[in-house]
């Protein structure tokens, strides 16, 4: 069976960026290996890179209920922007899609990335005919 070892994220500033998913998550970022500061997140690393110009990407972590709340509380504490939902609709909401709870926030580089609580299904559970159906909450 096939798994996802790695991720490379480009960066603005690449310690900046690993050391603020590394906070949010809980985890450490580093050490720096080649020119690459990565952040394991269970058995992938997120590899940020320095780079001038680049794509936005977007990274979802599947997190337990225990960690959701322990990073969300992070998110609040430093301030940190958050949103229900990935057009950054929800401001200082999360959402409860399937069952579980989820939230979106920006790095330092303006990439997005989510933490949820249950796996998405075969199709987001958000979008019914082609429009955002939000469950939010606090």
């Amino acid at each position: 069976m096939s798994e996802l070892n790695h991720i490379i994220v480009p960066a603005r500033d690449k310690w900046e960026s690993a050391r603020f998913l590394g906070r949010i998550l809980g985890v450490e970022a580093g050490p720096e290996w080649a020119h690459f500061v990565p952040v394991r997140v269970g058995r992938v690393t997120i590899d940020f890179d320095a780079a001038e110009s680049f794509s936005l990407h977007h990274c979802a972590f599947l997190v337990s209920e225990t960690e959701f709340d322990a990073a969300l509380d992070r998110i609040k504490t430093a301030g940190i922007e958050f949103f229900a939902e990935f057009d950054r609709t929800g401001p200082g909401e999360i959402n409860r899609n399937y069952g579980g709870r989820g939230v979106y926030f920006d790095d330092p580089s303006g990439h997005l990335f989510e933490l949820i609580t249950r796996p998405y299904g075969d199709v987001p559970e958000q979008w019914i005919d082609g429009k955002a159906v939000r469950a939010t909450g606090g």
